[in-house]
């Protein structure tokens, strides 16, 4: 019998939001613009400053903000995410979404992952899956294109995490079709 057990927390389910954003080209696009459009359309406006009025300081103020428009609007729109992802779910979501999980994989029982959360017991069935991924600090099982079992390394309290994450590899390729 395969069996893990990990904490899942509130930042995992930020990072794992943060991964999904990353993959996503239209919300890339859009941060990129804002990062070089803006930018550029003040740097514009303070070299018509400079040609202009031949306002040094001005133009002086008017390049620093664009520079720290350029430099700190990403990190204001990840801080911004943060906020969005944690203020979509209700504290009773919250609290049956973080804590601890068991995931166990049955020979008794092989046609499902066995999943025991703070939600309650779960079947999920090999058909369910789609694919496993691993990551830097985290092994993800994915059960659409964006939901995915997020399994942070770093907590896993009990079992093998490479072992179990092979083992359901194979059933996922055995069941899943």
């Amino acid at each position: 019998m395969f069996e893990i057990e990990y904490e899942f927390r509130e930042r995992d389910l930020i990072h794992f939001n943060e991964l999904q954003f990353a993959k996503n080209d239209e919300i890339q696009h859009n941060i990129k613009k804002n990062r070089i459009i803006v930018p550029g359309v003040i740097f514009l406006i303070g070299f018509f400053y400079y040609f202009y009025y031949h306002d040094v300081q001005a133009t002086a103020y008017v390049l620093v903000i664009a520079l720290l428009w350029a430099v700190l609007s990403p990190k204001i729109m990840k801080l911004d995410l943060h906020r969005q992802i944690l203020k979509s779910y209700s504290e009773s979501e919250k609290a049956n979404l973080f804590g601890m999980y068991i995931l166990t994989i049955d020979p008794a029982n092989p046609k499902y992952l066995l999943e025991k959360s703070p939600s309650g017991k779960n079947k999920m069935a090999w058909e369910e899956l789609l694919r496993v991924e691993y990551g830097k600090a985290y092994v993800y099982l994915y059960l659409s294109l964006d939901t995915a079992l997020v399994i942070p390394v770093e907590t896993v309290k009990r079992g093998n995490l490479e072992e179990f994450a092979e083992q359901v590899e194979k059933m996922i390729e055995r069941f899943g079709e």
